[in-house]
């Protein structure tokens, strides 16, 4: 049996149940579901994502195949119902998502994810012939608005038998070019960036300037030192470290306290202005 991580912006109670039960019926096994939530889920998403696949690293020995789902899949009109779903192998570790530039950037970036295989939904539940899907089942899971939870588990579980999935190769876009964001705050509070230190021109003992709105409004700007770890960064102060997460990405952290919080921070917040560094 595979291990399931199930990251998705559809993470109410009542989603949760069904995406529960769903893939437990389809794997035996139910998934551990995270909610891809917040002001930026795709940052979230896409952080995450890449934190799962390289957890399974340097293990120490050969280790178990592992399966991860991901839906993010904003109605923008510029797919019928959404975007597609894919998929991709990560060594034998799978990954179906929908097909998301920005929530896949950072494993393209990183682990050098530049193409998936896209599907078409009712193209695949046509040719699924090993399934006793009638054509009323097929018209009902291709046009549903929960596509996460009646094709994307499927999609999976047939991708991971082996099973001949029809799909097309198809290159993860480049996304535009960002400034540094924060994807994840975590429960201390630190602010997880989207990018190695050094492309934030990280520099130890310089300082970094974090602009962040106070309660009134108002633009502040504080210019944070960096230093190499966490226990290195004075009690009660702010710093920027290279964190626990992607390949050691920048990270705003208060000893004791929440960074997020004191800065009013949130995911998909870019407070960090590299030009303006200083000793």
């Amino acid at each position: 049996m595979y291990p399931i991580t199930y990251l998705t912006d559809c993470s109410d109670g009542n989603a949760r149940a069904r995406l529960s039960t769903r893939i437990g019926a389809l794997f035996g096994q139910s998934p551990t579901i995270v909610a891809a939530d917040g002001p930026d889920p795709e940052a979230f998403a896409a952080l995450t994502l890449l934190d799962c696949l390289r957890s399974t690293q340097s293990l120490g020995e050969d280790g178990h195949p592992t399966i991860t789902l991901l839906n993010i899949a904003p109605r923008d009109g510029a797919w019928p119902n959404g975007v597609p779903f894919c998929y991709f192998w990560f060594g034998e570790h799978l990954v179906a998502s929908t097909f998301n530039p920005r929530a896949l950037a950072l494993v393209r970036r990183e682990l050098d994810i530049d193409k998936v295989f896209v599907t078409d939904i009712r193209e695949v539940l046509a040719s699924a012939s090993w399934t006793n899907l009638t054509p009323a089942d097929v018209d009902s899971i291709a046009d549903t608005q929960f596509r996460s939870l009646w094709y994307l588990p499927l999609l999976a579980k047939w991708v991971a038998d082996d099973r001949p999935v029809a799909s097309t190769p198809t290159a993860v876009p480049v996304t535009p070019e960002e400034p540094p964001t924060v994807s994840v705050i975590d429960n201390f509070g630190n602010c997880k960036f989207d990018c190695l230190p050094v492309d934030a021109g990280f520099a130890l003992g310089a300082t970094l300037p974090i602009t962040h709105r106070t309660p009134t409004g108002a633009a502040t700007i504080t210019h944070v030192t960096c230093y190499p770890h966490l226990t290195a960064v004075p009690r009660n102060t702010p710093g920027l470290i290279p964190g626990s997460s992607g390949t050691g990405y920048l990270e705003l952290v208060i000893r004791n306290a929440s960074a997020a919080t004191h800065f009013n921070l949130h995911p998909g917040d870019a407070p960090l202005c590299p030009a303006e560094s200083g000793a």
